[in-house]
């Protein structure tokens, strides 16, 4: 096979596995599951947070045809049509906004009062940290840390510690809220081993985080903090909640199952090197065109897969997200090879403050950043993915999807 014709193998090969490994993993299923043979006694009001909550809403009014009343809250351009006994804020992410607040406000207004027979179902996706939220210090302070913690590099994990204790929602704080009704929580895991109460802040789940953690954190960080702000670092949140059950219904563990599904029926034979990836995302993108430069040569149609979620330590002024400079720092790695393909894409759809879902290279990518008078390594340096992969045609845009499991970065090798 000529190399031309193994490349456009390999690129239909890459976008199939994308778009059928994230359709494997989008919620309508995981939600019904987590509601097949449930009962609730009482009235039923649906709360919806994060990137999937729309799609999530609607699987679970399929299954209990309606609710009481219901509030969705979500990133822009994450919507769907109406539905019954619904109502719609959309709010900014990462980063969150003065409409974020207003709609957390309306969820508060709609849980206060209930009885001990009453229902709230809560519906728990990525982004819900940022969605859901009412801060105990200014939002002007709220934005400018999690700016920070950004900017340093700061995990998931790190990130909620400290978010959990200056807010009157996260950590458990909403479950509290809610007391005397049941919270019946069904989450998609957006954070890697699915600790609940990371996802989200874990508004409806004790957390088990301390005090002194955060306080690491902060100094980790070196974050510019208000006397005040230090004081709530050192309130501990709730350690127990009695009117709780949770269900996590969907990860990244699977959408790697589905991939690797995709890629035997394919042809390819997987490998999964983990499903905890964490490093970060330009390191990622090397290591993968090392396996790509080892196994070239082998004369097997092989994948690696690897899924979790990189991080970027913010340098430059450039534009992209995680999944781009993985892809941009795996293509400086394969230039030349005429047998490898390599992406990595964000299962929302989104990836950073950017349109794209990801990228996808080979090693024709670099060559075409060149000829456009792109460097792709000082792109790199300046965090500027998203235009140099857009120069090579390299990046994978999919619209929102409906879920938000973490990424999946993938390695084929056609022999």
């Amino acid at each position: 096979m000529s190399s031309t014709n193994n490349l456009n193998s390999l690129h239909a090969a890459g976008e199939r596995i994308v778009r059928r490994s994230i359709a494997a993993v989008l919620p309508d299923e995981a939600v019904h599951r987590a509601l097949d043979s449930i009962h609730f006694p009482g009235r039923v009001f649906l709360v919806a947070i994060g990137k999937a909550a729309w799609q999530m809403t609607s699987a679970a009014l399929t299954c209990l045809g309606q609710v009481e009343h219901g509030i969705v809250i979500t990133k822009y351009g994450h919507l769907g049509g109406p539905l019954p006994n619904i109502d719609f804020y959309e709010g900014g992410h990462p980063v969150p906004g003065e409409s974020s607040l207003q709609a957390t406000e309306a969820v508060l207004h709609l849980t206060r009062g209930l009885r001990m027979d009453d229902t709230v179902l809560f519906l728990i996706s990525g982004g819900g940290s940022s969605l859901f939220e009412k801060p105990l210090i200014p939002l002007e302070e709220l934005q400018s840390i999690t700016e920070q913690l950004l900017a340093g590099g700061a995990d998931i994990v790190e990130m909620n510690t400290i978010r959990k204790r200056l807010s009157a929602v996260k950590g458990g704080h909403f479950a509290l809220h809610c007391v005397p009704a049941q919270v019946y929580a069904v989450i998609l895991s957006d954070i890697l081993g699915d600790p609940m109460d990371m996802i989200a802040s874990g508004p409806a789940c004790v957390d088990p985080s301390t005090c002194n953690q955060a306080l690491e954190i902060a100094e980790k960080y070196q974050l510019k903090l208000s006397p005040s702000t230090w004081e709530l670092l050192q309130e501990e949140t709730p350690k127990v909640l009695d009117n709780v059950a949770a269900k996590t219904t969907g990860s990244v563990r699977m959408l790697c199952t589905a991939a690797a599904q995709e890629c035997r029926a394919l042809g390819y034979e997987p490998v999964l090197l983990t499903d905890r990836l964490c490093c970060e995302a330009r390191d990622a993108g090397s290591f993968l065109a090392s396996i790509a430069c080892t196994h070239a040569g082998d004369g097997r149609d092989l994948a690696f897969l690897a899924g979790g979620e990189t991080v970027v330590h913010i340098k430059g002024h450039g534009m992209g997200g995680r999944n781009q400079e993985l892809a941009l720092a795996a293509a400086l790695g394969i230039e030349g090879l005429e047998n490898v393909l390599i992406f990595s894409v964000g299962s929302d759809g989104t990836d950073g403050p950017t349109d794209a879902a990801g990228g996808m290279v080979d090693g024709r990518s670099v060559g075409a950043m060149r000829r456009s008078g792109i460097s792709p390594e000082t792109a790199l340096e300046n965090n500027d993915s998203y235009h140099a992969l857009a120069a090579a045609d390299a990046l994978i845009r999919t619209g929102p999807t409906g879920t938000n499991v973490n990424d999946i970065a993938c390695v084929l090798i056609k022999r």
